[in-house]
């Protein structure tokens, strides 16, 4: 299972965004969250999961904007799980918490962590694996010009290229430079890997609970 634990950057001097993102995640993605999102501490959210891919999806957008403070922590939970976020407890939330206090210090403000012994033979992936290449990940994007997110937010909705170029008013030439540059493909490949990986690593957790 996948715990995300969020904390919110610099929430003594700026507006608490807390109530309007868990309004947000659960709005969007919780028929898929085992747990809903709930605010854990004044400046802190937190959610259970346990999908690879909705797990890089709520990594991306909670670092995206620099607001927050991202750790995901991976490994069993305690069950049968409660109705409420911060009654469950397990393995994958100490994780998180070991997580997120690293990922304040990290440039990119995110980590992972493997809960359990990360150095045992049969495990052919590490978490510091999987977090230096998510990192890569979060480098790539921090990188991108306002006119790449453009692009990269009309192709996300289901537009094609060409699409979103008519949409932007500008040539489909323009639009292809821009989503080379932008690293629009590139990310599109890494996040198939890392969700691959990410099951890789989850189904290993739960092989060994």
């Amino acid at each position: 299972m996948f715990v995300v634990t969020a904390d919110q950057v610099g929430s003594r001097h700026s507006a608490d965004k807390v109530a309007e993102t868990l309004v947000a995640l659960n709005s969007e993605h919780g028929a898929q969250l085992s747990l809903p999102a709930d605010r854990t501490a004044g400046d802190e959210l937190q959610l259970l999961v346990d999908d690879a891919e909705l797990v890089l999806t709520l990594v991306l957008e909670l670092t995206r904007n620099g607001d927050w403070s991202v750790g995901v922590g991976v490994g069993s939970v305690r069950e049968p799980l409660p109705s409420d976020t911060r009654e469950a407890t397990g393995e994958a939330f100490y994780a998180a918490r070991d997580a997120v206090t690293r990922a304040k210090k990290q440039a990119t403000r995110f980590a992972l962590t493997l809960a359990g012994n990360e150095e045992e033979p049969s495990r052919s992936i590490r978490g510091t694996d999987v977090e230096s290449l998510v990192t890569l990940l979060l480098h790539l994007r921090e990188r991108r010009t306002d006119g790449g997110w453009e692009l990269f937010d009309l192709l996300s909705t289901g537009l094609t290229q060409s699409e979103s170029a008519d949409r932007l008013g500008i040539t489909a030439g323009a639009a292809s430079l821009r989503a080379r540059a932008a690293g629009i493909r590139v990310e599109r490949a890494a996040s198939e890997a890392l969700v691959r990986l990410l099951d890789t690593i989850n189904g290993s957790e739960e092989a060994q609970a």
